[in-house]
């Protein structure tokens, strides 16, 4: 007899009282009624069926642990590679940024050296162009200076060859030409070079007679008119030229040889070197020199030629203190040479623009007032 369905108390496992039975319905639309015996059998196929159903869910929800384990277990190893490939590249990524940010620090520190440097170097440059354009403009003004005095001396000088040559000497401005007593009362002694003496004028009276170089009879030396080229190309006061050489052998020394021939020597070198200085002399006298055992203190001793004269005149040797009076011949001997070399000098410095032949006979006149003072002529001071 069916008892209906089982109870969980009748000693089955709650798991099974926990699997819900089907039961096939027993309604009239079967057409019969089925024999307690096969309700007996069909209730213990049932059972059977019951009790291992329960057991394949178990080895199922078993079956999806295990995969779901293994599927974590897969995913957790997979995530721990990425993760670890990432920190990976990670590190990588910081350490190339740790390098390019040196690269970056190398780069900027070397840009401010540079920045610096050539900072340095620009107010260097600024500072030493204008140390040289400080210097420049001094340099120029200075050479402008040199530029405006040597116009002014050229200008005097030109002036001084055209208005006093030693052919027409100005005496007002040269006053030592002027004798004591119209050159007016004086303190001391003034000095003037040996370049500002002048030659005896054309007017001899020695001579007793009046020369007119206008009516005399000139004719050209081709030797010497030679010689003068030359040298004219070249102007130099060498000696040793074919030119100064004949002047000197045939003028120039002989008008220079005094009887004392130590100062002779002194007073030569003293014209060839522009340093000797002749002045008037004043009413009182100075302290005695002596040269070569001649007292030269006496206004009535030559100093040159030691014969007894009344010297008007007095030389000096370049800055040296000692006086030396002459007489008027020795005066004129000296001044005569002097104007020589006064005029070659003004030809060396360009001062004379003339051509070669009046050149020439203006040194000729020159040679010849050398010529007459050494032959004793000389003017007459008023």
């Amino acid at each position: 007899m069916w008892s209906g369905p089982p109870q969980p108390d009748q000693g089955l496992p709650p798991s099974l009282a926990a699997v819900p039975v089907s039961w096939k319905s027993t309604g009239p639309c079967q057409g019969h009624r089925e024999s307690p015996g096969a309700l007996v059998e069909t209730s213990a196929g049932e059972e059977a069926q019951g009790q291992e159903g329960p057991a394949a869910t178990q080895l199922d929800v078993l079956r999806l642990r295990s995969s779901s384990m293994e599927i974590r277990e897969k995913g957790s190893e997979f995530l721990k590679e990425e993760l670890h490939r990432a920190q990976k590249e990670l590190k990588l990524k910081d350490e190339e940024c740790e390098r390019l940010s040196k690269v970056r620090e190398q780069l900027e520190q070397e840009l401010e050296e540079l920045t610096a440097s050539l900072f340095e170097e620009a107010h260097k440059m600024v500072r030493e162009a204008n140390m040289k354009q400080a210097a420049s403009e001094k340099q120029l003004k200075e050479a402008r200076g040199k530029i405006d005095m040597l116009q002014a001396e050229v200008t005097a000088l030109k002036t001084l060859v055209i208005t006093s040559t030693p052919a027409s000497p100005n005496r007002e401005l040269h006053p030592q030409l002027l004798s004591p007593t119209k050159a007016g009362p004086r303190k001391g002694h003034s000095r003037h070079k040996s370049t500002s003496s002048t030659l005896c004028p054309t007017v001899c009276p020695a001579a007793g007679h009046t020369l007119t170089p206008d009516r005399e009879g000139k004719e050209v030396d081709t030797i010497l008119f030679a010689e003068f080229q030359t040298w004219r190309e070249s102007p130099t006061l060498d000696k040793t030229c074919p030119f100064l050489e004949r002047v000197y052998r045939e003028d120039v020394g002989p008008c220079l040889d005094f009887t004392m021939q130590e100062l002779s020597g002194l007073v030569r070198a003293a014209v060839e070197d522009n340093t000797l200085t002749i002045e008037p002399v004043a009413s009182q006298t100075l302290p005695a020199v002596k040269v070569a055992e001649v007292d030269c203190s006496s206004t009535n001793m030559c100093a040159l030629s030691g014969l007894t004269r009344t010297c008007r005149h007095r030389i000096r040797l370049g800055d040296s203190k000692s006086h030396y009076y002459i007489s008027p011949s020795s005066r004129a001997r000296i001044t005569a040479v002097c104007n020589f070399f006064t005029y070659i000098r003004y030809i060396q410095q360009g001062l004379v623009r003339q051509d070669a032949e009046p050149m020439f006979w203006e040194i000729m006149r020159l040679r010849k007032e050398m010529s007459l003072a050494k032959l004793g002529f000389f003017p007459q001071e008023a």
